[in-house]
C-alpha cells in the first residue's frame, strides 16, 4: 500500500483541474463531491502545497497546481497509451473519445460521420463539443479537434490535412437588391456584414489581393461567435457573410443566397485533424483520423 501512495488522488486532482469544479469532477468519476474534496485535501497535505485557489464562486489552480497538473496529465496520458498498445484486442476503437469541432461544420458535416463510426464500434464512447473558439487541446483534455486555416507551430500537437474549402462571400438576393452588389473589397465598406467573433474581437475575411492571399476587415455590423448562427443570419437577409462553400452550397444552389466578389475568393482554406502529440497514437484516435482521411478523398467532407 505504501508503494502506491504517491499515485493516490492524482486522477481526482486532474479531473478537478479540468472541470474546475469538485461537483463536476465527482460526476465524471462517479463519486460524491465530498469524496473529491477529501481526496484533493489529502493530496495537498501529502505534497505540502496548495493546489487550488478556492472561493465561493471559482476554483482555479495555483502556480504549484498548474505545474503539477502539467506533469500529472502527461503521466496519465502515458498510462492510457501503454494500455492501448498492450495487444491486438485493444486495437478496436474503445473508451471515451473527446472531439472538438467548429460549430456549423461540426454539426452539418462531421456529426453524421461520427455517429456512423459510433454505430460501427459500440465500445467507443464520444464527447462531442461544437465551438468556434480555438482551445488548448492538452489543457482541455481533448483527444481530437477539427481546425480550419493555418495551424500555429506547436511541439505539443500533431496534424493531418483532411481537405480544403473555398470560402465565399454571399447574401440574399433581397439584401443585394436593397443595398447593391459589391464589385470590389472597397465597396464592402458601405455594407452591413456578418462576421465571426472570437476572443473578444471580430474576425477578418479571407480574400485575394493581386493574386495573393490576404485578410480583410469588413464592417463588423453583426459579430457572432457561432458559425451555424452566422449562416442563419445570412439567410435572414441582414447582411453579407463569408463562410466555407460547403456550408452554403445548398442555399446557393436553391437561390436563397448569392455569392459576390467570386474573383476575390478563389483560394481554399485547409481543414486539419489535430491531436496532442503522444509516443503512440491511440487506436480510437487513429481509427477516426484514418476514416476522415478516407472519406475526405471521397468528397464526404466537402
Amino acid at each position: 500500500m505504501v508503494a502506491f501512495e504517491p499515485l493516490s488522488g492524482i486522477v481526482t486532482f486532474v479531473a478537478v483541474a479540468r472541470a474546475e469544479s469538485f461537483t463536476q469532477a465527482g460526476e465524471q468519476l462517479g463519486v460524491s463531491k465530498s469524496a473529491v474534496g477529501k481526496a484533493v485535501a489529502r493530496l495537498e497535505e501529502r505534497l505540502g502545497v496548495k493546489l487550488f485557489h478556492r472561493t465561493t464562486r471559482r476554483l482555479s489552480l495555483t502556480a504549484d497546481g498548474e505545474a503539477y497538473f502539467a506533469v500529472c496529465a502527461r503521466a496519465l496520458e502515458g498510462i492510457s497509451e501503454a494500455e492501448g498498445s498492450l495487444g491486438a484486442r485493444l486495437a478496436v476503437p474503445s473508451g471515451r473519445l473527446r472531439i472538438d469541432m467548429p460549430a456549423a461544420f461540426g454539426r452539418k458535416v462531421m456529426l453524421p460521420i461520427l455517429l456512423d463510426i459510433g454505430t460501427a464500434f459500440p465500445a467507443l464512447q464520444m464527447t462531442l463539443t461544437f465551438s468556434d473558439n480555438v482551445i488548448d487541446l492538452v489543457e482541455e483534455g481533448v483527444d481530437l479537434a477539427i481546425r480550419f486555416g493555418t495551424l500555429e507551430d506547436s511541439s505539443d500537437l500533431m496534424a493531418r490535412k483532411l481537405t480544403s474549402h473555398r470560402w465565399v462571400i454571399c447574401a440574399t438576393p433581397e439584401y443585394l437588391r436593397q443595398h447593391g452588389t459589391p464589385l470590389s473589397p472597397v465597396d464592402i465598406a458601405g455594407h452591413r456584414c456578418i462576421v465571426g467573433y472570437r476572443r473578444g474581437r471580430p474576425l477578418a475575411w479571407h480574400i485575394e489581393v493581386d493574386g495573393q492571399a490576404a485578410r480583410f476587415a469588413p464592417p463588423p455590423t453583426y459579430q457572432i461567435g457561432d458559425g451555424e448562427a452566422m449562416v442563419d443570419a445570412a439567410l435572414a437577409g441582414i447582411g453579407l457573410c463569408q463562410m466555407p462553400l460547403a456550408l452554403l452550397r445548398q442555399y446557393i444552389d436553391s437561390g436563397k443566397l448569392v455569392t459576390v466578389l467570386d474573383v476575390r475568393t478563389q483560394r481554399s482554406i485547409d481543414v486539419h485533424a489535430v491531436w496532442p502529440r503522444t509516443a503512440h497514437l491511440r487506436p480510437k484516435v487513429r481509427h477516426v483520423v484514418d476514416t476522415l482521411v478516407k472519406l475526405a478523398k471521397q468528397g464526404r467532407l466537402d
